[in-house]
């Protein structure tokens, strides 16, 4: 059998100018993540991102920690993230404006638990269906991409292949989903458990696809218990 190790990007700059762009942390997450890989995967066929800079920021920063080329990568915009703003937005409508939002999340006592109570509820309108027309990109439309491009991949591996994929928590969760045959309304409790470069592992052969771990981040605890991050 093949396998997919798909990781989730490291932590991101919450509350920076531009949230794309890795924190410190998430450099040194993917940096352990590679030296933790050495060992587990001494092959590594093919590398794939989404496009995203903080999963070609991830991607580097792992691989050359691995020890594998990091010109080899390639990228593929199917395994990109939901636009969380626009989701945002169209369940709170004066948050089009960032300083708006900005300012309200500052005056409350927890900023990134209120900024999480916020995304929570904009997520389930969003992946309710109710307001499809309403969305650039509706759930259904996101999750048909995210599985489109695994299906790709697959395609183009071969059999027992090994390949990395750098992506995001909403992918990783629209293919774990499919794979376990959980309901929409149900798919983003494991969203928020997400750790970031956490491994979710997927294994496949001619007769099908199957999800072999979920949220792997046992490379953080002891030690390095301190990366354990999930935003």
């Amino acid at each position: 059998m093949g396998a997919l190790y798909l990781v989730r990007h490291g932590q991101a700059s919450f509350g920076a100018a531009d949230y794309d762009k890795l924190s410190d942390v998430g450099v040194e997450q993917a940096r352990v993540l590679g030296e933790a890989l050495r060992s587990r995967l001494p092959t590594v066929d093919v590398v794939v991102t989404g496009t995203m800079l903080r999963h070609r920021e991830t991607a580097d920063a792992c691989l050359q920690a691995l020890g594998h080329p990091v010109e080899t990568r390639r990228q593929v915009a199917g395994f990109n993230e939901f636009d969380h703003v626009e989701v945002v937005e169209r369940h709170t409508p004066r948050f089009a404006d960032p300083d708006v939002m900005r300012e309200e999340l500052a005056a409350m006592k927890d900023p990134r638990r209120a900024f999480q109570e916020l995304f929570t509820q904009a997520v389930a309108r969003w992946v309710a269906g109710g307001h499809d027309g309403e969305y650039r990109e509706s759930w259904s439309a996101f999750k048909a991409r995210c599985l489109d491009a695994l299906a790709a991949l697959v395609a183009s591996l071969g059999p027992s292949r090994t390949a990395l994929v750098f992506t995001s928590g909403g992918p990783i969760t629209a293919i774990a989903q499919e794979l376990l045959g959980i309901p929409d309304a149900h798919a983003f409790r494991m969203n928020w458990t997400l750790a970031n470069c956490g491994i979710t592992k997927v294994l496949y052969s001619e007769r099908g696809r199957y999800l072999s771990t979920l949220n792997e981040h046992g490379h953080f605890e002891g030690a390095h218990r301190s990366l354990i991050t999930y935003r």
